[in-house]
């Protein structure tokens, strides 16, 4: 028994003082990285959103030229 104690065997404390600090681990990895994954979402959708808008913008303009490239065409 005194040699058990000697090798620092750990106190019963390390049961519920290991496991409950792994579940705590657990959980605020879980929210944080789901806040993380929100953020990185919602940053893409933006990003796209802006790449359309300006898609559009660009078609309007080249839509725009050429109709008034076709209209010098047809005073010329």
């Amino acid at each position: 028994m005194i040699a058990a104690l000697a090798l620092g065997v750990p106190s019963s404390a390390h049961f519920i003082f290991i496991p409950t600090v792994l579940i705590i681990g657990i959980v605020l990895g879980f929210i944080m990285g789901s806040k993380a994954t929100r953020d990185a979402f919602a940053l893409e959708e933006k990003k796209a959103a802006e790449r359309a808008e300006r898609a559009a913008t660009r078609a309007a303009r080249n839509a725009e030229a050429s109709a008034q490239g076709s209209g010098d065409a047809k005073q010329g």
